[in-house]
């Protein structure tokens, strides 16, 4: 491939549905979630594939991504507005430094366990045209409803046109689509900076692709994601399916499934003793006990401690509504 790479590695948000280890000063991706290295530093690990890398943040986060990516360039984003402002942002700016490049774009905060660098080259090569718009699709291993889908054609060497995007489902939809061959949304993308500016007039990010001035153009926008404002409406968008493991870590139900269980079923992640307790998932920076208790989230994180139901996890989004609201997320 002619082209350059350049990972644009997306370290803005603030995962709230992992509250109380995920708060506005301190975001899950700066966490590490097991092992030695935080979730960030794992995604800059991958996308070694790429020839340069920029991190996309806010102001408040820029100075602890350089110090975990010394070797990255950090581009603070005005602020934030979900991933579809964020990444019409970064094709803007980085089109001024690297007009020729494929933007391989790449959370910060998932869990992959796999062959990404072969997916990723793929990906850059099918957007290495400058015209498509290439999305990773994961084949399910579960019919998720909190995930998004991809209903994809037929794959020619590796790559699939995207015959539609499917909103999160229902179980019983999701077993549907599941059944039809239909692939897990993952959120990393391949494009040109001209094929994402390009697409999104006519859309609600047009502002921002066609201001004379970048946060001019930011200010005007609403927050919108990405795969809602452009990918659901343009012509040439591509899927490349890949089969590693994957997951989001969107709530804190998702550890079970990384992280290894014990004897009881408990996926614990820190330090935790569990007597007579079964199939909890435990979370903390200091010590937790558990007695006598099933199917609960207990996390435990500086001063706060959350216990919730494993089947109502996402319902932690309330709380940290509440806490926003009180001045104290």
């Amino acid at each position: 491939m002619d082209r350059p790479v350049v990972a644009v590695v997306l370290a803005g948000g603030t995962g709230t549905r992992l509250y109380p280890a995920s708060r506005a000063a301190h975001p899950k991706q700066f966490r590490a979630f097991g092992g030695d290295r935080t979730l960030f530093e794992r995604a800059i690990d991958r996308v070694a594939v790429a020839d340069e890398t920029v991190v996309l943040t806010g102001e408040a986060h820029a100075e602890r991504a350089r110090e975990l990516a010394p070797d990255a360039d950090v581009l603070t984003e005005p602020g934030p507005k979900d991933t579809g402002p964020a990444l019409a942002y970064a094709a803007r700016r980085l089109r001024e430094r690297y007009p020729d490049a494929v933007l391989l774009c790449v959370p910060s905060d998932h869990h992959v366990d796999g062959d990404f660098a072969a997916a990723a080259r793929r990906a850059c090569r099918a957007a290495a045209d400058g015209e498509a718009l290439v999305t990773m699709g994961v084949e399910p291993t579960r019919p998720a409803t909190e995930y998004g889908y991809v209903r994809p054609g037929n794959v020619a060497d590796g790559v699939a046109p995207v015959e539609r995007f499917e909103e999160k489902p229902s179980r019983e939809r999701a077993r549907r689509f599941v059944d039809e061959g239909c692939l897990w949304n993952a959120g990393v993308f391949a494009w040109t900076p001209d094929a994402l500016l390009s697409a999104c007039e006519g859309t609600p990010l047009e502002p921002l692709a066609t201001a004379d001035d970048a946060e001019e153009g930011f200010a005007a926008v609403d927050p919108v994601s990405v795969d809602y404002a452009v990918l659901e409406r343009a012509e040439r968008v591509r899927v490349v399916p890949v089969s590693f493991g994957w997951d989001d870590l969107g709530s804190w139900d998702a550890m079970e499934r990384v992280l290894d269980g014990d004897a009881a079923g408990n996926a614990v992640l820190g330090e935790a003793l569990t007597v007579d307790a079964a199939d909890n998932v435990v979370a903390t920076d200091g010590h937790v006990s558990l007695v006598g208790v099933e199917d609960l989230v207990v996390a435990a994180y500086d001063d706060r401690v959350l216990v919730v139901p494993k089947d109502d996890a996402q319902r932690v989004r309330d709380v940290v509504s509440e806490l926003r609201d009180d001045g104290l997320f």
